[in-house]
């Protein structure tokens, strides 16, 4: 049986970054995501999650979709206004900002670790 998610403050460990992390797992929290935000510090998680939008949003994002393994699918940036392709294999949504996952290392085929 997979990981009961939920919305909290986490750290995730990439290849070349330790970094904070929010969870989002209620409907509420991803539903929110990062709408009337500035900026991201660290990362966003949300989960389950298969495709994003950032339609409202006032700055790009690095988007990374993972399995439930949390082994990166694909990674995309994504400028303000964009509505992403739900990606079939995705069962979470990582979210930073742009420029921010290949600073950390996160590619496709690259294994996330998330500790409390």
């Amino acid at each position: 049986m997979g990981r009961r998610w939920r919305d909290s403050d986490l750290t995730l460990h990439a290849p070349r970054a330790d970094v904070p992390l929010r969870v989002a797992a209620t409907y509420r929290a991803r539903t929110r995501g990062l709408l009337g935000a500035d900026g991201v510090q660290g990362a966003l998680l949300l989960t389950p999650a298969s495709s994003v939008h950032t339609v409202r949003m006032r700055f790009a994002i690095d988007v990374a979709y993972l399995d439930r393994r949390l082994r990166v699918i694909a990674v995309r940036t994504m400028p303000p206004g964009r509505i992403g392709r739900p990606r079939l294999l995705a069962r979470h949504v990582l979210e930073a900002e742009a420029g921010a996952l290949a600073r950390w290392g996160v590619r496709p085929g690259v294994r996330l670790d998330v500790t409390g």
